[in-house]
């Protein structure tokens, strides 16, 4: 199943499996975009990308991972 920005709680899900080594909670915007552009099930266009969305996935995997 291909991602999306807005599948937020799965691309949280697989950034977890991912970056296990990795506190989200330090992780800047810059690499965070790159890191879900990396996860092979992404499938997006790259500039439908905001802040908004990027601050969901990051708050999304505080959560999966707290």
């Amino acid at each position: 199943m291909k991602m999306q920005w807005t599948d937020v709680a799965d691309i949280a899900i697989e950034l977890s499996d991912a970056r296990a080594n990795v506190d989200p909670q330090y992780v800047n915007f810059v690499d965070l975009r790159a890191w879900v552009l990396a996860l092979p099930d992404f499938d997006d266009d790259p500039d439908r990308c905001g802040e908004k969305i990027l601050e969901a996935i990051q708050m999304a995997w505080i959560d999966e991972v707290s």
